[in-house]
């Protein structure tokens, strides 16, 4: 017998409740409260230099220059060395599926299958099982990075990073007097945003989450057909903007436009196998066109990451594709080994366990390629895509923004994790939220003194770094 549909595997409600009471008196959450470094803590940049050696050479630079733009973007490209740190924080005990690096940034606008804005995360390249705190961590400190970075004051701060705990306290404790149906269907969706965050969504209080939902329908790939694309002898190929975008004829010279679409066609063909049956009849009405590499982010530049051009066999539509590489997840180390064979799998399934609703193309393959081995995920590039300008925020717009982003995660870990067990552990009170403003002020010292230790580093010649003019805008 399936031990999932066996009665007795199942602790009751109370019994569960009681486990997240036994947690609380074993780690106090008052006991997550601030951050001091280990005696014996890695190098940051030691461990960006070891994380650089399974990445593209020529674009570690890139990577590098665009985590020196400030802080806060030094925090994106950052995840392994705050995993490394987290991995010395007290936790609970009560694991979930995590995001592994729940940033405010990784969070954002997309369309759900039924065309419908839903805001969720978004980013999934970290995603592995560990203490769900390691995730409020991470968006809790981000949020007091970002609003250092903006200039906000403390009471500014301390207000936006307490109200994103008690959005991600309050919503789980939401959560858990609700059936595990009821808790798998919520989403934030348009039509649930407004009355539950109405005093706050307002054009000219909070500006930069306004637009962004104003500006994310536009954000698909007819967009990005028109920006990225160009007709060469009638037929149309990706624009060559070396090392940011760079066609695939430029990787293998040697091979014709042939050959390299069979290759594309064969990749593709292993791809289409991981998708449901109604999505891979969907991808078969379109043709492969074209290829190219793209870098992506600050965090991913240097993994492999490509898009491919796809054209609907009757209409012409376009539709794009994006093929990132999925190395291990920095929490890996920390934890346990990964249980799937594929890292993009891995990141395929944890992102279909946390996210409301799936881009109805995600899917996985492993590819052989110059005679290793490599892991990729592939869904669209860009589905009414959008994200808030983190630059023009003001402070009740990143409020907004970190209470939306902690209902989410709130929700993503209640689907995985024991959401009866965490909300007892979080209780009724603020002491969690008191404590998870603690860190974030105390880790946000600590960002900016690997921030500077990175600089350091690039000035005396120890780590490289190129100019990059699109990195303001990465």
């Amino acid at each position: 017998m399936d031990d999932s549909l066996d009665p007795r595997t199942h602790p009751s409600q109370e019994e569960r409740a009681a486990l997240g009471r036994a947690a609380r008196a074993a780690t106090p959450r008052s006991s997550h409260a601030g951050w001091s470094p280990p005696e014996d803590r890695p190098d940051p940049v030691s461990l960006l230099q070891e994380q650089a050696k399974s990445r593209v050479p020529g674009l570690v630079p890139i990577r590098h220059a665009r985590m020196l733009i400030s802080p806060f973007s030094y925090f994106r490209g950052a995840a392994l060395p705050m995993a490394s740190d987290l991995a010395h924080t007290p936790v609970s005990g009560l694991p979930a599926q995590l995001c592994g690096d729940a940033h405010l940034s990784n969070f954002g606008i997309f369309a759900s299958p039924e065309r419908h804005l839903v805001f969720d995360v978004n980013d999934f390249d970290e995603t592995h099982p560990g203490p769900w705190e390691w995730d409020v961590k991470r968006l809790a400190a981000s949020l007091e990075v970002a609003a250092r970075d903006a200039g906000f004051d403390d009471t500014e701060r301390r207000r936006i990073v307490q109200e994103s705990a008690r959005s991600y306290r309050e919503t789980m404790r939401a959560f858990a007097e609700r059936s595990m149906l009821a808790t798998w269907y919520e989403h934030l969706d348009l039509e649930s945003l407004v009355p539950r965050f109405e005093a706050m969504l307002d054009p000219h209080r909070t500006p930069a989450v306004w637009h962004a939902i104003e500006k994310a329908r536009a954000h698909d790939s007819v967009q990005a057909y028109e920006r990225l694309t160009h007709l060469v002898d009638g037929e149309p190929r990706i624009i060559s903007d070396p090392p940011l975008l760079v066609p695939v004829e430029q990787f293998m010279p040697e091979m014709d436009e042939g050959t390299v679409l069979d290759v594309l066609r064969t990749l593709i063909g292993a791809y289409r196998r991981t998708l449901q049956s109604d999505r891979r009849h969907m991808l078969a009405q379109y043709r492969v066109v074209h290829m190219a590499r793209k870098v992506v982010g600050v965090g991913s530049v240097g993994t492999q990451a490509w898009i491919v051009l796809f054209l609907d066999r009757d209409a012409r539509d376009p539709l794009f594709l994006q093929a990132k590489e999925a190395q291990p997840s920095v929490l890996e180390a920390f934890t346990t080994k990964s249980g799937f064979a594929e890292h993009g799998q891995r990141v395929v399934m944890g992102q279909r366990l946390m996210q409301a609703t799936s881009d109805i193309f995600l899917g996985w393959e492993r590819v052989e390629w110059a005679g290793e081995s490599h892991d990729y995920y592939l869904r669209q590039l860009r589905d009414w895509k959008g994200s808030v300008d983190i630059a023009g925020m003001t402070p009740a717009g990143m409020e907004l923004w970190g209470e939306m982003c902690g209902w989410t995660l709130a929700r993503a870990h209640a689907r995985s994790g024991d959401r009866i067990a965490i909300a007892a552990y979080l209780g009724g009170g603020d002491v969690f939220d008191r404590a998870i403003v603690e860190f974030a002020d105390a880790y946000a010292d600590q960002n900016e003194r690997d921030f500077e230790a990175l600089k350091k580093a690039v000035a005396v010649g120890r780590v490289p770094a190129a100019p990059d003019p699109n990195a303001a805008s990465s």
